[in-house]
């Protein structure tokens, strides 16, 4: 992937020329936690400034990197990294801690994240995957194939959420999802299988004992799981308050 970073930051330095600031990677590859054809390779991208003309001409460099099987990078400008560390704590500390930088200043070694909305962004986040998770299940339920896929792609999106769980608690997260799944569940006091059960389907494609009961079994089990984290959190009264189990 190197030479891949090294051609995608040319591009971006030949696209945006002086306005561009800093690129960074972000996310479970910079974690260290990397899945082949799982995990993404996540960029940010800031700029001095950010005018429709700038995101037009990007179009070519960020439709290459599309067509290599990464998402469109993330745009900010430079003022917006500094002001907006209220607004998105669970994301600038996600990548507060993993990250690395593949070109420019270090910006978001500069950011100044507040955890005052922390507890509302989390329930929010964690709801709006329940939502999404229910909604996909509907088609899924009757392939074996597809349940797997739920479970595996769901489970990363949460693994984000608890990371704001433990902070919630006044934990330390650990950097990797499958460590901070299995830290939520110790400081929840969860049923842990269920996790677990899906980490091997994600890392190491155990299926042929699942059939389409079974399959639909483990989902009921995830699902408490799920609900019962958000409970959890709907519990506190203060974002201070220390969350029951």
């Amino acid at each position: 992937m190197n030479q891949q970073f090294e051609n995608f930051v040319e591009d971006l330095k030949d696209t945006h020329g002086d306005n561009l600031v800093s690129v960074v990677l972000y996310g479970s590859a910079a974690a260290g936690d990397f899945l082949p054809h799982e995990s993404d390779y996540n960029i940010l991208i800031v700029l001095e400034k950010i005018a429709p003309i700038d995101l037009r001409n990007a179009h070519a460099c960020a439709r290459e990197w599309n067509r290599l099987g990464h998402p469109v990078p993330v745009y900010f400008t430079e003022d917006e990294i500094a002001s907006a560390g209220d607004v998105f704590p669970i994301e600038f500390h996600y990548m507060e801690n993993a990250r690395k930088v593949l070109y420019g200043r270090d910006v978001l070694a500069e950011i100044n994240i507040s955890d005052r909305y922390l507890r509302h962004q989390t329930e929010f986040e964690l709801r709006s995957n329940l939502l999404k998770l229910r909604r996909r299940y509907i088609h899924a339920s009757t392939s074996v194939e597809a349940l797997k896929d739920l479970m595996s792609d769901s489970l990363t999106s949460f693994s984000a959420d608890f990371r704001a769980v433990l902070l919630l608690i006044g934990k330390v997260p650990p950097i990797k999802k499958h460590d901070i799944v299995q830290e939520t569940v110790r400081e929840l006091r969860l049923h842990g299988e269920p996790f677990e059960k899906i980490f091997d389907i994600r890392e190491n494609n155990a299926s042929p004992e699942y059939d389409e009961t079974s399959s639909n079994e483990l989902f009921g089990e995830y699902l408490i799981e799920i609900e019962r984290v958000i409970a959890a959190v709907n519990s506190l009264e203060t974002e201070s308050a220390p969350l029951p189990v």
